[in-house]
């Protein structure tokens, strides 16, 4: 890969890793992160710029997952509607209920986290979208998580070469296991407050009916 990026203009670089990390930040799995620790690597033997590399890279996330967020906004909704019909124990109202809760509360979090992190780098835009996270907050997450991810790994590559590659390929299979763990907690604490809030409003609902059936003579 440095061989291949040694023979490219510096300007083909900037557009070909900033392409790549905005698509993968769409929802499409793309190396974006290879890309870019190839990128620093070169970037070291003076290739390219890095301060420019890493704001090529930072852009390209912040605008490709705002694309990503967008696409889920607009047709997450009926995707979630055909997958409630397929699979309702999975993708009925309850369910989504559960989860919008859960992304409103956690989902700055998940969006800035994620882009650390292999898989949810490609699904965190698409899912802010779908769950109908607020965009300002979807926003402020995103161009932090972007600046962040763009700033440490090109200065990584940029400073310990094709050693940070590696580094980052294991840190992003052992943070993928923690997210995992650690949202299958977090789901099921909101899952639990969320059926006691559906069955409280059910008994709201109920009792006015029982309160007027008894005052029928």
């Amino acid at each position: 890969m440095i061989e291949l990026l040694d023979s490219i203009p510096p300007g083909v670089i900037y557009l070909v890793v900033g392409l790549i990390i905005g698509l993968e930040s769409v929802g499409i799995p793309l190396p974006g992160e290879i890309m870019l620790v190839s990128a620093g690597v070169a970037a070291s033997q003076g290739v390219v710029n890095p301060v420019a590399l890493g704001v090529i890279a930072a852009s390209g996330a912040i605008i490709g997952d705002s694309i990503g967020y967008a696409i889920g906004k607009r047709y997450g909704r009926s995707l979630l509607g055909w997958l409630g019909r397929k699979l309702p124990k999975h993708f009925g109202p309850k369910p989504v209920r559960q989860a919008e809760r859960m992304f409103d509360r956690w989902g700055a979090w998940a969006v800035f986290g994620g882009r650390f992190v292999a898989l949810l780098r490609i699904l965190a835009g698409p899912l802010a979208g779908i769950l109908g996270m607020k965009y300002r907050k979807f926003l402020i997450a995103n161009a932090t998580g972007g600046i962040a991810w763009a700033g440490t790994v090109t200065t990584l590559a940029y400073v310990f070469g094709l050693v940070a590659g590696q580094w980052f390929h294991r840190f992003s299979w052992i943070a993928l296991v923690v997210a995992v763990v650690f949202g299958w907690l977090i789901v099921r604490s909101v899952r639990r407050r969320a059926e006691k809030a559906d069955e409280a409003e059910e008994q709201n609902q109920a009792d006015p009916a029982a309160d007027s059936d008894a005052k029928v003579p």
